[in-house]
């Protein structure tokens, strides 16, 4: 009898198991069958929100469902980590994954509440961008060198505006500040568009941010943009010369990508791959991007993995290295 039951049993564990895999094939085949949130870790008018929604407009287009971006700023990113760690990993979240809040905020954390590493699933990288020195142009200031003289000259009075402690722009300018050998007074604000607009309008003198975060106010004239964290002159930057030309050596820029939700299907994993890497090299998108200064990078999962890998290891020597305060 306990033979028949369990041959019984194992039969409608296979039939369950069998239906099960149907579904989910045909649940792949369907997707995706509703809109996707594309959690944005960041304040509007940010570098990451400007790329999150040149890439999620037409993307909805791709995919043909909408992305909808969902804009969760707040501890250089950790708040939207946090949510897309915790999201139902079924295809319809994505996180638009960031230098900053993937690699930075998270070691400034004495207890961290997410692994960059092992609590999301990796999409594809998509972007990298470039870290720019821009001051307001009220100043006369037209180069690296003028510019550290300049804060020289004022012993610790002039204000650099960051994204908020932990951010890209806050470590590069912490990186900036020790290999110049110079201070300045650290001011954070909520988010990049916030530290951005503090800049050109004069509160403060100058910071140095992801590129697309400050280039349409470049090419305005509302802000001048005096070097570039590339280690050598860029066709995208053009005009504006490498730091390391003043501070030999320089090098420190971002990249973009995105993550989904730890336990994601991997079948799902390589459509939303598919869906992105043909977004990104649309000839409208490559155009709307380079007008950021951003160069398109796209590759495997795995390779997106290594990239964030060496990134936590390099930015964590750099955390050290600078001294900022881990809360």
């Amino acid at each position: 009898m306990r033979r028949l039951i369990s041959s019984a049993a194992v039969a409608a564990i296979t039939s369950l198991t069998l239906t099960g895999a149907a579904l989910a094939a045909e649940s792949v085949n369907d997707y995706p069958s509703k809109p996707i949130r594309l959690i944005v870790p960041n304040a509007p008018g940010s570098s990451v929100d400007t790329l999150s929604r040149i890439v999620a407009n037409k993307m909805s287009d791709v995919v043909g469902k909408q992305l909808v971006i969902d804009n969760r700023a707040g501890a250089g990113g950790v708040i939207g980590m946090e949510i897309a760690k915790a999201a139902n990993p079924d295809g319809y979240t994505l996180i638009a994954a960031t230098t900053a809040a993937s690699t930075i905020a998270v070691q400034l954390m004495k207890k961290p509440t997410y692994d960059p590493v092992k609590d999301y699933e990796f999409v594809t990288q998509f972007a990298v961008t470039p870290n720019v020195l821009v001051v307001h142009p009220k100043l006369a200031i037209k180069s690296v060198k003028e510019l550290i003289d300049y804060c020289k000259s004022k012993q610790g009075q002039v204000n650099m505006a960051s994204a908020g402690p932990g951010s890209q722009s806050h470590l590069s300018g912490a990186y900036f500040l020790q290999a110049a050998k110079f201070e300045s007074l650290h001011v954070p604000y909520k988010g990049g568009g916030a530290s951005v607009a503090a800049t050109i309008a004069g509160e403060s003198q100058w910071t140095i941010t992801p590129a697309p975060a400050v280039m349409s106010h470049v090419n305005s004239g509302r802000l001048r943009a005096i070097g570039h964290s590339l280690p050598k002159p860029s066709d995208l930057l053009t005009g504006i010369p490498p730091i390391a030309d003043t501070i030999p050596g320089f090098d420190y820029s971002g990249w973009q990508g995105f993550f989904a939700p730890k336990g994601t299907p991997k079948p799902i994993i390589e459509k939303l791959r598919q869906f992105t890497i043909k977004t990104v090299n649309l000839p409208e998108v490559k155009k709307a991007l380079a007008v950021q200064a951003t160069e398109v990078v796209t590759g495997t999962p795995e390779e997106f993995r290594k990239l964030v890998q060496e990134s936590v290891v390099k930015n964590g020597k750099l955390v050290r290295t600078v001294g900022l305060k881990v809360e």
